[in-house]
Parts: structure tokens; sequence; C-alpha cells
């Protein structure tokens, strides 16, 4: 696990997997022994372990655009989520991009941030 939990505590949250957003309550017992309570599917049992065991999320942002008449930023984001310990490390690294136009959507930007298997990708084209 990412994190040192509590044996035998109860945490609850909401599953973001599908629209329905049911509320999971998830026991860490002992041995590290999981226990998920509340999904009304089994996609909800994976999503609590895993937040449970290694979070991880998209990361959004902006990078600058140069030799565009009309945008000054790009929008962006990772192909694949990134641990949720490494996110501000991931943002410095984009923060430190400049693309010139044009772009088309999916082009990467960013190549294997961080050596962590992630691309770093467009998400509008722009034209010079």
């Amino acid at each position: 696990m990412t994190e040192e939990y509590e044996q035998n505590k109860t945490m609850a949250f909401t599953c973001i997997v599908c629209p329905v957003g049911c509320t999971l309550n998830v026991t860490v017992g002992e041995g590290n022994n999981i226990k998920v309570l509340g999904n009304k599917c089994p996609k909800g049992a994976e999503y609590a372990l895993r937040e449970v065991t290694n979070p991880q999320r998209y990361v959004q942002s902006t990078v600058v655009l140069l030799g565009s008449k009309t945008e000054r930023r790009l929008p962006v984001k990772t192909d694949k989520p990134v641990p949720k310990d490494r996110i501000f490390d991931v943002v410095k690294e984009i923060r430190k991009v400049k693309v010139n136009a044009p772009v088309k959507v999916g082009d990467v930007v960013l190549e294997d941030v961080l050596g962590l298997g992630v691309n770093v990708i467009a998400t509008r084209t722009v034209e010079e």
C-alpha cells in the first residue's frame, strides 16, 4: 500500500467508476486484509482496492503554445493515470513545456514524463 492505514478502521468514499456513485466502505483488517462494502458492481470493489493500495489520477493542465495567432496556451492531459503521490512532480514537468503550432489532438507533447511510462498529450487541435 502507498499509505499506512490503521487496522480495523473503516474509510468511506464515493466510487467514481460509473455514474451511480456508490458509497464504498473499505475496512483494512489484520495483515492488510481489505474488505469492501457498498459497491453495486465488481468495478466498485476493484476501484476501492486501487484507491487503498495504489491511488492514481489523470492530470490535466495547459502548456505554452508558440506560433499560433489565436491561442496562447494548449490544453493537455496524461494518457494514463499517474500515482497520486507524483502528481505535483508531473505538473512541474508540464509547466516547463513549450509547444509550437500546429498541434493535433493526441500529439505527444511530453514523452514518458518522469520515467512513469505516461505521456502528456494535446487535447485540442490548433492551427498556426
